[in-house]
């Protein structure tokens, strides 16, 4: 038992970057802050969430935020949007993002 949660920390920490794909539409999304959203059209709401713990071991706050974002993102060109904004703290690996279609 002592082996497999070596192992799956091992692979936590070495892979931690890499469990959210950021797809082809979602790369075409930006994050941006509620200033720059002014003159955009809202599309809606969507809420991410990753683990923010494996194991039992917690995972670094800056990967679980960009996991956030690319998992945001990535619903947010399915909206047919081009921007999103963090609209609450992350807790327990979760965060709420507001959809947004700017002009270029």
């Amino acid at each position: 038992m002592r082996t497999f949660i070596i192992l799956v920390i091992t692979i936590v920490v070495s892979h931690g970057c890499a469990w959210v794909e950021l797809s082809d539409q979602g790369q075409q999304v930006r994050v941006i802050d509620a200033n720059a959203a002014q003159n955009c059209e809202h599309l809606g709401q969507t809420t991410a969430t990753v683990a923010d713990s494996v194991a039992g071991v917690k995972r670094r706050a800056d990967i679980v935020q960009a996991n956030l974002e690319k998992l945001a993102r990535n619903t947010a060109a399915d909206m047919k949007g081009n921007a999103v904004v963090a609209t609450s703290k992350i807790v327990d690996g979760k965060q709420r993002f507001d959809v947004y279609r700017c002009g270029n």
